[in-house]
């Protein structure tokens, strides 16, 4: 969809601040935040796409007034009440007023390195050949996808190149809504500065992203 997290080349927002020697979190609260997302992550009861989603589907005003982990925070409440594990109103009061509803795994404490160590794959075996070789010229499809997407708004009906050819992998636009994996290429692609952001911009900039075959048209 097109949300707030699409900000690329979009002006007003002033230049990114780093800061130095930044920690991983900068309050307790964080720490909390993204220990009980990774938890309820590991139940099982949605995919990394549905909460990523959930996430970048915040109303605009939200997701840019909030921080990082805010965001986090915010995007586990919406899944937590549309899985059916928390009530509106509990999520309100911050109190139980039914017994805990089941769910299908539980990340026990002892197990945490070892699995945050060990992932979890996205790539799939080939069924089908890949459309494109490294070289051939694409184009992005131009769409407004009201559900979730990972081709950026600012990236859409551009022509680029591939790049990387990096295999099958689960395709997000449809693991995000429940409608299984769909399994299919992923494609390093590289775009020209100038053909995203207009002739005035750096005529030197190159600009890489991964892309999902469905994204893709010859050019």
């Amino acid at each position: 969809m097109n949300g707030a997290q699409d900000l690329g080349g979009q002006m007003g927002f002033g230049p990114i601040e780093l800061e130095e020697n930044e920690p991983n979190f900068h309050a307790d609260w964080e720490k909390r935040a993204f220990a009980v997302t990774l938890a309820m992550g590991a139940t099982g009861t949605w995919t990394l796409d549905a909460s990523r989603f959930s996430r970048e589907s915040l109303p605009p005003d939200v997701y840019l007034s909030s921080s990082y982990y805010e965001i986090w925070a915010r995007g586990l409440e919406r899944l937590v009440v549309k899985y059916g594990l928390v009530t509106e109103d509990e999520l309100k009061e911050g109190q139980p007023k039914a017994p805990a509803q089941p769910v299908k795994k539980v990340l026990k404490s002892a197990d945490v390195a070892t699995t945050l160590a060990k992932g979890a794959t996205v790539d799939r075996p080939q069924s089908e050949a890949a459309r494109f070789k490294v070289g051939d010229p694409v184009r992005t499809k131009r769409m407004h996808p009201e559900h979730h997407t990972r081709l950026p708004r600012y990236a859409r009906d551009v022509v680029g190149k591939i790049e990387a050819i990096h295999g099958v992998h689960v395709f997000p636009d449809a693991n995000a809504h429940g409608k299984g994996e769909q399994p299919c290429w992923l494609y390093g692609v590289v775009f020209r500065g100038p053909d995203i952001w207009g002739e005035d911009s750096d005529p030197t900039l190159t600009l890489r992203i991964d892309l999902w075959e469905p994204y893709l048209d010859p050019a």
